[in-house]
């Protein structure tokens, strides 16, 4: 007699195997476990680490600064005129309740300068206003550093590598799914989208260069707005050449239709990016930059790592682009961009997983030697790198190397250890 199965049909699927063998790595569960407090930390350091009281009371008027402070900071509030520019630990209050860690990053607090240890006499008013983890040379609350700093490592990781996944995924599909041979145009269409392109990026991207870059000075949500409202402006522009594309094929005006070498273009450009250092490409398009921003060096992180995720993307399609869905799908008549999205590049997302896992821990290795350089990021933004270039010359301040070193340390380990559990999860050998 067979041993009858209590496994139910759903958990027979694949990402069901996958999420039963990455639970069985317990090194890759808690540290999937820790990067989730991590993302905890860095989403609510305001709340945690915050000049700012999370409810007062001045003159029989009720405020709410933390949550006035996080909407000033995305541009969308402002500052009531009696509470802009105010140092808010000297103000008069009838009620109020002060963050666990009562200090910014930027806060100075001039009575503990000079690289002030944990354990030495500290000149506070009350234990509340300890620095628990000491203060650098110019008096900032390292805690409170450690906490913001935390959220800087997990924006770089997901914002640089999102824009490294979405440039690797477009470059990758085209050369996996179209090779040298299937992508046909005319002549025509070559040089109206050649033409075009260089229309779109001026207008999306170079005309607007000082508006994205005063509204990233300003806040990040409104870059993001200017962003958005430049990516329509490109596709738009982009559009164009499509339809006369189609009504030059129509009426036979493009002439002869011929083979576009998608694969060899895309990879022969991965080969020359791939051919300069990373981090020497990263320096040098940081130079340029007029003015420095910490989104900027993420953007320009993710324009740096797309590589990796192109190849990996092109060698699954070019597996997948022959098995029987997507010739039926072929067959049925479907566009080639709905059997690209809907059927293709899903099933090869796998191995991709693998490389922005890794890709987030090398994003954040980057951001933190930069700030350890002290470029590409303002002065006045504290990270755990910038914290490291503190500690330079200093030996006797240990505090201000030990706790960053550590943290890149601990979250660099934990996105590797992710990524061998991904790596194990998504074998196929270990199915069994």
């Amino acid at each position: 007699m067979t041993k009858a199965t209590n496994i139910a049909p759903d958990d027979q699927s694949y990402w069901a195997i996958v999420r039963r063998q990455f639970r069985k790595n317990r090194s890759a569960v808690w540290s999937l476990r820790l990067l989730a407090l991590l993302f905890l930390i860095g989403m609510s350091a305001d709340f945690i680490a915050n000049e700012k009281p999370y409810y007062c009371v001045i003159n029989g008027k009720s405020y709410f600064p933390v949550l006035k402070g996080a909407g000033v900071d995305l541009g969308i509030a402002r500052w009531p005129t009696e509470l802009s520019n105010v140092t808010w630990r000297e103000l008069k209050y009838e009620k109020v309740i002060w963050a666990p860690i009562p200090y910014y990053p930027t806060n100075l607090d001039k009575k503990n300068t000079d690289f002030v240890s944990p354990m030495a006499h500290q000149d506070v008013p009350s234990a509340h206003w300890k620095h628990y983890l000491g203060t650098d040379n110019l008096g900032r609350d390292v805690l409170s550093g450690m906490i913001h700093g935390t959220r800087i490592a997990m924006l770089v990781g997901v914002i640089s590598m999102s824009v490294a996944l979405i440039i690797g995924l477009f470059f990758g599909s085209l050369a996996g799914y179209f090779g040298d041979t299937k992508l046909k145009t005319t002549w025509a269409g070559i040089i109206l989208n050649l033409f075009f392109l260089f229309f779109a990026f001026y207008y999306a991207f170079a005309a607007r260069s000082y508006t994205l870059s005063d509204a990233i000075a300003v806040s990040f949500f409104g870059f993001l707005m200017q962003f958005f409202i430049s990516l329509i402006i490109f596709i738009l522009v982009m559009t164009i050449p499509y339809f006369i594309s189609g009504f030059l094929r129509t009426r036979s005006y493009g002439g002869a239709e011929v083979e576009v070498p998608v694969d060899i273009l895309i990879s022969r450009m991965i080969e020359i990016i791939e051919s300069v250092p990373s981090f020497l490409l990263i320096l040098s398009i940081v130079a340029i930059v007029e003015k420095p921003s910490i989104y900027i060096v993420m953007v320009i992180i993710g324009l740096t790592r797309w590589t990796g995720i192109a190849r990996y993307v092109r060698g699954e399609l070019l597996k997948v682009r022959s098995l029987e869905y997507v010739e039926a799908a072929q067959a049925l008549g479907f566009p080639e961009r709905r059997i690209i999205l809907r059927h293709t590049l899903p099933n090869s997302l796998t191995s991709v997983l693998i490389s922005v896992s890794f890709g987030v821990a090398s994003a954040i290795l980057t951001e933190s030697g930069l700030s350890f350089l002290g470029i590409g990021v303002p002065p006045e933004q504290v990270t755990w790198g910038s914290m490291l270039s503190l500690a330079r010359g200093v030996p006797q301040a240990w505090w201000v190397a030990i706790f960053p070193g550590f943290a890149i340390f601990i979250t660099v380990t934990i996105f590797n250890l992710i990524g061998d559990g991904l790596t194990d999860a998504l074998d196929p050998r270990l199915k069994q």
